[in-house]
């Protein structure tokens, strides 16, 4: 008889949640924006349609610590980073930040709409 303690199965169940988000990924379009509170500093983000940003809250559930922050890797063009999205309740979506990097990399700049993949990480 194989006995476990119950902080052993908290740990497992934890590690198949987090292999279960690492395989979802959605694809979509969006236009870049350029945040109305940090305008001067290019602050750039697209914001996640609301039907995938439903799934997100869905899968990862309401208690996401840094401010209800999901973990995300993001493909764009040819350029592909690790970050965060953040809840937008304006937009009752997800934003995800665009870094400067990326949209000199990509040729984008606010109001060009790109292809975006974002898929949920385990970290």
């Amino acid at each position: 008889m194989l006995l476990t303690s119950p902080r052993a199965a908290r740990t497992a169940a934890r590690r198949a949640e987090r292999a279960r988000l690492t395989r979802v990924k959605f694809t979509f379009d969006a236009e870049l924006w350029i945040w109305d509170l940090r305008r001067a500093d290019s602050w750039t983000f697209v914001s996640l349609p609301t039907e995938v940003s439903a799934e997100i809250r869905e899968l990862v559930g309401p208690t996401q610590p840094g401010f209800g922050s999901v973990r995300v890797r993001v493909t764009v063009g040819n350029t592909t980073w690790t970050t965060s999205v953040f809840p937008d309740t304006t937009r009752d979506s997800y934003s995800l930040p665009i870094k400067k990097a990326v949209r000199r990399a990509e040729a984008l700049e606010a109001g060009d709409v790109t292809s975006v993949t974002v898929e949920l990480t385990d970290s």
